[in-house]
């Protein structure tokens, strides 16, 4: 049995943090919020938790 896992698309993530989607880019190259690749494209997806995090002040490089 897999659990279905709620991911963040780019812009929903954006919106959350109050950035452009070019910042969240920017922050998944430089290792400040990483995202999951998914399918052909490689689109960036989100955890919510990891999200949250951020908005808490929480990051890894603190």
């Amino acid at each position: 049995m897999s659990e279905k896992i709620k991911l963040l698309r780019i812009r929903e993530a954006a919106e959350l943090l109050g950035v452009n989607p070019e910042t969240l880019r920017r922050w998944d190259n430089e290792g400040r919020l990483k995202a999951i690749r998914i399918g052909k494209r490689q689109d960036r997806r989100y955890r919510p938790e990891d999200v949250q995090k951020i908005i808490e002040g929480k990051t890894n490089n603190e």
